[in-house]
Formats: structure tokens, C-alpha cells, sequence
């Protein structure tokens, strides 16, 4: 795969969390933006770090970290 393949708008991981869009806002993480993230199972979305895309678990039906505020 190609740098950048889960920051994509669209991008799906393992776990059935979407990629939206990429915020103007700083992430946690180093030199990070925040993503909109959807979960594909119950709708919720929430703000990832561009780092973490690949490997979230929902907040509410996975038991995933808290998500960032976007």
C-alpha cells in the first residue's frame, strides 16, 4: 500500500471505522491533524489522530480510546 492509503477520504479499516474528511485541527500526536471518523456499525463519529486511522475502534461500541474533539 502506498503512504497515506488511511488517511484517505473513504478509507475503511478492519474495524469498520470510516475516514471522512481531515480537520485544520492539531492532533495529539506529533505533527498530526485530526480526522472525522464514522463507525460503520452504530453511526458515531468522533476526531482521530491521522497516525491512528488505520487500527481505531469505536468509542461507544468497540470500547476505543475517547475520540478527539474536532
Amino acid at each position: 500500500m502506498e503512504p497515506g492509503y488511511s488517511t484517505r477520504t473513504g478509507f475503511v479499516n478492519d474495524r469498520g471505522q470510516v475516514v471522512i474528511r481531515c480537520t485544520d485541527k492539531k492532533g495529539t500526536d506529533h505533527m498530526q491533524k485530526i480526522y472525522q471518523m464514522a463507525c460503520s456499525e452504530c453511526g458515531n463519529v468522533y476526531g482521530a489522530n491521522g497516525s491512528d486511522t488505520h487500527l481505531r475502534k469505536c468509542p461507544i461500541c468497540q470500547g476505543g480510546a475517547d475520540g478527539l474533539e474536532y
